[in-house]
């Protein structure tokens, strides 16, 4: 029995040669993975997120040799406003602005409500929500100005549903489709589209010390802590990887009758 083959290369409908695409907490996991898909349609990339310098300069070179892009690094804290409003207008002087903004910088904390920092809160909701925010609204005078652009936010299965013990996240991830929605509408006539991911448990780094840390702790085996803990209420049983998270945010660009979608990516969680 013959297998078909998928190729998921971007196809010519799906070229983005010459945008100029902008991923926050673009340094690794997820937006590393929809910045190097962006690379390898053709965009300009602009990676953010934290960092050794070092080893930062070493990711942006390794991305534009592996995938002959241009590929530059903005070091913006997002959770500051004064900080993205520089980087926004250094890439307006330098670029014209941005055509493709992806919002993907994020963080978590995880504790009781009623014992929930009120500083992770702030940081969490100030990162999470509140960038996304300040980068669209400087972003969305040039897209105006060229009658093009996309604005794709990375929200979560979170960002439809609930979990204990992740209040701030999870009011978070809320609020980006509800901003995502807004935009879309205010924008519907403009040539832009606003879009958000909401994705389930992707298989990152940062998840496999999850892995690791949750099977140390409760003495389970890591089959059972993938499969009973982290994947609970993933009925296909799966990761996501990054790579199909760069595929969809590659879609996403080159699908302009999309806009104002929280599009699941969670092997079904959400369809409970």
């Amino acid at each position: 029995m013959n297998i078909p083959v998928i190729d998921t290369r971007p196809t010519a409908a799906a070229r983005l040669d010459g945008k100029v695409a902008l991923v926050t907490g673009s340094t690794s996991g997820i937006g590393l993975g929809i910045a190097r898909a962006f690379a390898e349609a053709g965009a300009r990339v602009v990676l953010n997120g934290l960092g050794d310098p070092g080893e930062v300069e070493r990711l942006r070179a390794d991305l534009a040799a592996s995938t002959g892009a241009t590929v530059h690094y903005a070091p913006a804290d997002m959770s500051r406003p004064d900080s993205i409003a520089a980087m926004m207008q250094d890439l307006l002087d330098r670029a014209g602005g941005v055509d493709i903004l992806v919002n993907n910088a994020g963080v978590q904390h995880v504790a009781p409500l009623d014992r929930f920092p009120p500083e992770k809160w702030d940081q969490i909701l100030a990162i999470n929500l509140s960038s996304a925010f300040h980068t669209t609204r400087l972003a969305l005078p040039a897209m105006r100005a060229r009658g093009w652009g996309r604005i794709i936010n990375v929200a979560s299965a979170h960002g439809l549903v609930a979990s204990p013990f992740k209040s701030a996240y999870v009011a978070a991830k809320h609020g980006i489709v509800g901003l995502t929605k807004v935009t879309a509408l205010e924008t519907a006539e403009d040539g832009i589209t606003c879009n958000a991911i909401c994705p389930g448990y992707v298989y990152t780094p940062l998840v496999e010390a999850q892995i690791e840390g949750q099977a140390r702790a409760h003495g389970l085996p890591r089959e059972r802590v993938v499969r009973d803990v982290l994947l609970a209420q993933q009925p296909n049983k799966r990761f996501a990887t990054v790579e199909e998270m760069g595929a969809i945010a590659v879609f996403l660009a080159g699908a302009p009758s999309i806009t104002g979608v929280a599009l699941p990516a969670d092997g079904g969680w959400t369809a409970h």
